[in-house]
């Protein structure tokens, strides 16, 4: 079952440019493009009436912007209608972090790349009329915003999140990445592979090893042991439930 797509940008040159990569692709991946828009408003009237996995968008059109446009997608999810994923295809680098925070599969920048296009598209699974609606793919990478650069770091590199002040610093085994979203909404998100320890930290469950008790006092507490890394997190008495499920195989 091909993917099918829409292309939403204001510039007719630039959906050609799409049409023709997506041609491309097509030996290796199989996409057909259903509808195009030149604006947010057109983009949600061929979303009601075309039935599409994902869309290619910029960001930046006349009337209704892009990022506009996404969120109101992303309602129509939460009232039972499909909601197709988006990537954005933009010709700025800027808008990145206010992408991933309406959860956008990849952020591409002009001119698009056929191997960039076609690893955001591979994210993409058609969906059948029976799948769940509304269930866009979850992000598979976090992104960084770093000196004039945009770099992708992979969900499942991650040790642990940690908020402190306005971001959240996302550890992995080789350094630390500051992102700009709320630890609240990344639990939300990722709820299945990130167990909260503190009401500032999440630790991920895929290299979680176990916990152990310290004493100091008079008084005991817990703290998560990571596998292969030196680093232990203090859980708070809150959460002492993650050390319960954890012994009793449930966490």
């Amino acid at each position: 079952m091909p993917i099918k797509v829409i292309l939403a940008d204001d510039e007719s040159l630039a959906r050609s440019r799409l049409r023709s990569l997506l041609g491309d692709l097509n030996t290796e991946l199989p996409v057909a493009v259903v509808a195009e828009a030149a604006n947010g408003g057109e983009v949600l009237a061929r979303v009601l009436d075309t039935p599409a996995d994902v869309i290619l968008m910029d960001i930046q059109m006349p009337g209704m912007s892009g990022l506009e446009a996404a969120r109101h997608l992303s309602a129509l999810g939460g009232h039972g209608k499909p909601a197709p994923a988006i990537i954005f295809v933009t010709a700025h680098d800027e808008h990145a972090i206010a992408a991933f925070e309406l959860r956008a599969v990849d952020y591409l920048l002009k001119p698009v790349r056929l191997a960039r296009l076609k690893e955001a598209l591979s994210r993409i699974r058609p969906l059948s009329p029976d799948t769940a609606a509304g269930l866009a793919p979850r992000r598979a990478n976090f992104t960084v915003l770093e000196r004039h650069r945009i770099l992708q770091v992979a969900v499942a590199d991650v040790l642990y999140l940690r908020a402190e002040q306005r971001y959240v610093t996302a550890r992995t085994r080789e350094r630390e990445y500051l992102l700009d979203e709320s630890l609240v909404k990344l639990e939300e998100e990722f709820a299945g592979d990130f167990l909260r320890l503190h009401r500032n930290c999440l630790v991920a469950r895929r290299h979680l090893a176990g916990f152990e008790r310290i004493e100091g006092g008079g008084e005991s507490a817990w703290q998560a042991l990571l596998k292969d890394w030196p680093e232990k997190l203090l859980v708070s008495r809150r959460q002492l439930n993650v050390v319960r499920e954890f012994r009793q195989g449930t966490g």
